[in-house]
């Protein structure tokens, strides 16, 4: 597939329907304009991609709508060189926003054949600098923190604590909590020394978080693109 003058022109009505929806940050504006998102999905669901959907993936999972995308991603505040993990690699295409914002961006997929599939898009796309890892997500990446910002795309049943120790003084997560079986609250965790400050956003549906890993070779650590 190629990013034709077609694929653009759709991106750009999407981001139209986003300002529309309530996302000015410019930076994310300018990163869900750059980044094919035609390029992340299943073929099947090529002229779905730049409705503001969510569409199923591999593993029963599915790439999230363009919107929760932007509201997470305006919400983290993401400067141009911070560090950034991600938690739910999924398609890749979260990723592929922080990337093209100028983060230096680490991410975490608990399903290898989603980690397989997003690792080798990245290079495909010549996003080789996103470092992605097949690992339990609620462990995080103690071995690269601390992390500026950290962004959840999975329901968790509460707030992961190592990933909030992970996270810089002054750093902000972003995770969607359990509020019921069906939606869960964006949440926006600021920390501040020993203390954590919480914003609640709005409620979002979000495939659950799990622990542990589903893999082929049983390794709970694998670097693909490096």
């Amino acid at each position: 597939m190629q990013d034709t003058f077609r694929h653009k022109g759709l991106r750009k009505k999407l981001v139209e329907e986003l300002q529309a929806k309530g996302i000015h940050q410019p930076a994310v504006l300018k990163a869900m304009l750059a980044v094919p998102r035609h390029l992340f999905v299943d073929k099947t669901f090529e002229h779905l991609a730049y409705k503001d959907i969510a569409l199923r993936i591999d593993a029963n999972q599915t790439i999230s709508q363009p919107y929760t995308v932007a509201y997470q991603t305006e919400l983290l505040a993401v400067e141009s060189g911070m560090k950034v993990l991600e938690i739910g690699t999924g398609s890749g295409y979260q990723a592929a926003i922080l990337h093209a914002m100028e983060a230096s961006v680490y991410t975490v997929e608990r399903h290898a054949i989603l980690h397989q599939k997003a690792s080798k898009q990245f290079v495909f796309l010549g996003y080789e600098a996103i470092q992605s890892y097949h690992q339990d997500g609620f462990e995080g990446l103690a071995n690269e923190a601390p992390f500026d910002r950290i962004i959840v795309t999975a329901a968790a049943p509460e707030i992961p604590k190592a990933l909030v120790a992970q996270l810089k003084n002054k750093g902000r997560m972003v995770v969607p909590v359990n509020k019921s079986k069906t939606s869960q609250h964006m949440l926006l965790i600021q920390k501040e020394g020993d203390k954590t400050l919480m914003v609640e956003g709005a409620d979002f549906v979000f495939v659950p978080m799990l622990k542990g890993i589903e893999s082929e070779t049983g390794t709970a650590l694998k670097r693909l693109n490096k």
